[in-house]
């Protein structure tokens, strides 16, 4: 598989930024695995300080603990890559801005780290609006680190777009 083209990914925030501007809503990210790559993605779109609040980047567990609230148990009994944690993730990005939307990615991009429970290449998004909706998905990417993280960024993109109708 191919890493997502730098203009499909631009295509894809520009649709999120008309998306989340029509609403007049601010979006925050909480990102692990991607590093921040949607953040940056976003912020290289001409007024996105209209609609991008913040981004968290949550590496380590005790960045997800101290900067979103993820709970230490949850971490413990689920690991930092299962939907329970993107979506705390999400949540917790939501409690800890002024944004309506947010997005969360945390999964293994490689080379190393998977285990046979949790392969190189699972990516494990949350998103959550300010009305209390809380969502979340769990994906298999193939390919080297780039081109899961590259892919990985475009899902959770895809995933906000489609949430927000």
């Amino acid at each position: 598989m191919a890493r997502v083209s730098d203009e499909e990914l631009r295509d894809l925030a520009k649709e999120l930024a008309a998306r989340l501007c029509a609403r007049g809503w601010m979006l925050a990210t909480a990102e692990s695995c991607t590093g921040g790559w949607v953040g940056h993605l976003l912020t290289a779109l001409p007024g996105s300080s209209q609609w991008y609040e913040r981004g968290f980047i949550t590496y380590a567990n005790a960045a997800k603990v101290e900067m979103l609230g993820v709970p230490e148990e949850l971490l413990a009994t689920h690991g930092a890559v299962s939907e329970e944690t993107a979506m705390a993730m999400a949540a917790g990005a939501l409690k800890h801005s002024h944004a309506q939307a947010t997005l969360a990615i945390s999964g293994i991009a490689g080379p190393g780290g998977g285990t046979p429970q949790k392969p190189v290449g699972l990516v494990c998004y949350g998103w959550a609006l300010a009305d209390g909706t809380v969502l979340s998905s769990t994906c298999r990417l193939d390919g080297d680190r780039e081109e899961i993280r590259s892919r990985a960024v475009a899902a959770a993109l895809r995933g906000l777009i489609e949430l927000l109708g």
